[in-house]
């Protein structure tokens, strides 16, 4: 009763420590991708779109390049939405991933000592697993994913995979159901490092349930046992991974996204050394940044590259050292799951970024847990000498408050950084100068304050870095606007549009700046062109719904289209007249206006789109999916078509549950 009492004191401590270090982040503001996905994302203001989420990329960004399949991220963003009624506060966004995050911690507690306690019991080992787990849950390098509230499918998708391995763990007898599968499946669809639960399973089944060391589970024998316990999850794991890509091979990212400007073997090279700065980070999480300026190494003998692979040689020849006795298979198991878990984002997969500090979220699950049973380990076996003198007693707690309280104390710091947009990219752009994209958001930011010389000054030290970034030049063109420069600020725009032509939010900020030019009709096509890309883009919604807002303005432009008709009766004609009767509201005569262009020009792809997108607004599915198969069949390769395609089928599909 004595020793619950003291561990329970012990959590409590530990928890509002917890409590204390994020107390300062529940009302920081959305960042970086938040926008695109939660705040300029229409799809999660209605809870009646999840069941769409599962179905359609475009649902979770408005932005075609980013438009991936996290089904169960975007509902939980939808679900934080509905209950704080909008977007004035971010506090149930941010309420909700500390809440999910706190069960995490408790199911690593209980993971973490069914491990330890397999390896050898100790009357110590709650207390090693409480330190762990406190140690993770306060970790400053955390705060990049739970400030990050779109990023909380790294914290939700870790959560499934600990919850998947504690039900396996602890319910033996459940196992022949596949109620351990559950939580991996959640975590699949909540983010895709979720599948290397399978092979973290198989460690797990070898290491502390058939005993045996890392050069033991390659024999034929033992692994055949070791994949045939393992196989349902492989198995699960491999399906979803398979049904994602299918998902993201139909989404327009995959379409879309040029991908990174290097290659996989430079990517590949590079990763050895970003693992180096991850353990770094562990230890010593002084140069947190949200956006690293890394660039890939070319060479193969770049000392990086060498220290790099050395690095993780070293890892794996520990983690084989320490798998052969029953008592430091943690210390094995913990640096594999850390390997295991960066296979993903840090191995021959190039991603956007070369590094990222979200990106350690789940891999330290098991870092943390090799770490401190190393610790647990070397106390443990100086038992004597720990019980018997009061100095050594002293250091031991020392040191353990000085580390959680360290790492408490720099969340609460670094929670500061993640208030505002402007406190978290000043600290970029100060620790990541080389980066174009964070130059652009400090100068962005400056830019809003009406601080138009020092905007200028930070985006031409981005242009300087990267010529042919699309976002540098749209905002350029902003600036441009604003200090009443048009020739410039139209360049910039017409350059962001060749960079990257299927971009919603270029043509949103090009058709604002033209309607500031008393450009109306150029600026409705605009934004037009963007719904047709994204017809979640909420701005474009907003900015086209004011704009048709005045009768006047549609009148004159359906005149006037009705005027070039009658007087060149072309195709092309008519079909500017459908858009014209689209923007104004008048669904049935832009049908009528697209049958003109038709009965001109049979073969006109673009009239069928008009079509489709016309039968869309009038919610006529089936004529919307017949207009758009009869487009396609003209030419395949119209991305407009699929667009208003997916989107007749998604809504019909929805109608008819």
């Amino acid at each position: 009763m004595k020793k619950n009492s003291a561990l329970l004191l012990l959590s409590i401590a530990c928890f509002l420590a917890l409590i204390f270090s994020y107390s300062n982040h529940f009302n920081n503001a959305f960042q970086f991708d938040d926008y695109h996905t939660i705040v300029n994302n229409s799809f999660i203001r209605d809870m009646k779109n999840i069941p769409l989420f599962f179905k359609d990329t475009q649902t979770f960004s408005n932005l075609p390049a980013n438009q991936g399949y996290r089904p169960i991220t975007t509902t939980t963003v939808a679900i934080d939405y509905w209950l704080g009624k909008g977007l004035n506060s971010t506090f149930y966004f941010h309420l909700s991933t500390f809440i999910w995050y706190v069960v995490q911690c408790v199911l690593m507690y209980f993971l973490f000592l069914k491990i330890i306690d397999t390896a050898s019991q100790h009357r110590w080992n709650r207390y090693i697993a409480l330190f762990a787990v406190s140690w993770y849950s306060l970790h400053t390098a955390n705060t990049e994913t739970i400030n990050y509230i779109i990023q909380r499918g790294d914290s939700l998708s870790t959560l499934m995979v600990v919850a998947g391995l504690v039900l396996y763990a602890y319910l033996p007898r459940w196992r022949n159901r596949y109620i351990y599968l559950i939580p991996v499946v959640m975590g699949i669809l909540t983010k895709e490092p979720a599948v290397m639960f399978a092979p973290l399973l198989l460690v797990y089944i070898m290491f502390f349930e058939k005993g045996c060391s890392l050069f033991d589970i390659f024999k034929p024998k033992n692994f055949t046992r070791g994949i045939k316990e393992s196989l349902p999850a492989f198995i699960i794991c491999i399906i979803l991974s398979v049904f994602v890509m299918r998902m993201l091979s139909q989404s327009q990212m995959w379409k879309t996204s040029s991908g990174p400007a290097y290659s996989v073997f430079s990517y590949f090279i590079t990763q050895p050394f970003a693992t180096v700065h991850y353990v770094i980070t562990f230890f010593l999480p002084f140069n947190l940044s949200v956006d690293s300026d890394w660039s890939v190494i070319d060479n193969i003998f770049d000392d990086r590259v060498i220290i790099g692979f050395l690095f993780v040689c070293a890892m794996l020849y520990i983690a084989y050292i320490n798998s052969k006795k029953k008592e430091t298979r943690p210390i094995s198991f913990g640096i594999l799951w850390f390997l295991i878990a960066l296979v993903p984002t840090s191995s021959f997969i190039p991603l956007s970024q070369v590094i990222n500090d979200h990106r350690v979220f789940f891999p330290f699950v098991g870092l943390v847990l090799s770490v401190c049973w190393a610790l647990g380990l070397l106390i443990i076996k100086n038992e004597k000498t720990v019980l018997s003198n009061s100095f050594a007693k002293g250091l031991i707690i020392v040191i353990a408050v000085g580390i959680l309280g360290g790492h408490a104390y720099g969340t609460h710091l670094r929670n500061k950084v993640w208030e505002t947009p402007e406190s978290l990219w000043h600290d970029t752009v100060i620790k990541s100068p080389g980066n174009p994209r964070a130059l652009l958001n400090y100068g962005l930011i400056q830019m809003g304050k009406g601080n138009s010389q020092k905007a200028l000054e930070y985006l031409q030290k981005a242009l300087a870095i990267n010529p042919q970034y699309p976002y540098l030049h749209v905002n350029l063109g902003i600036l441009k606007g604003m200090t009443n420069e048009p020739v410039e600020a139209e360049k910039y725009f017409k350059n962001a549009l060749k960079f990257e032509p299927n971009n919603p939010e270029f043509h949103f900020h090009y058709a604002r700046w033209l309607l500031s030019q008393n450009r109306r009709d150029e600026a409705i096509s605009l934004l037009q062109r963007a719904l047709q890309i994204s017809p979640g883009h909420i701005l474009s919604q907003n900015l086209l719904s004011e704009i048709l807002s005045h009768p006047k303005a549609q009148k004159t432009a359906v005149e006037q289209a009705k005027e070039m008709a009658k007087s060149n009766p072309t195709a092309e004609e008519y079909l500017n007249l459908s858009l014209q009767h689209y923007n104004a509201g008048r669904f049935e005569d832009s049908i009528k206006a697209c049958n003109r262009a038709l009965e001109i020009k049979s073969d006109y792809d673009l009239a069928y789109n008009n079509m489709c997108a016309a039968y869309n607004a009038l919610k006529i599915w089936d004529k919307a999916i017949e207009a758009c198969e009869k487009g396609i069949k003209i030419n395949p390769d119209n991305q407009l078509l699929k667009n208003n395609l997916a989107q007749a089928r998604s809504q019909k599909a929805l109608e008819n549950r």
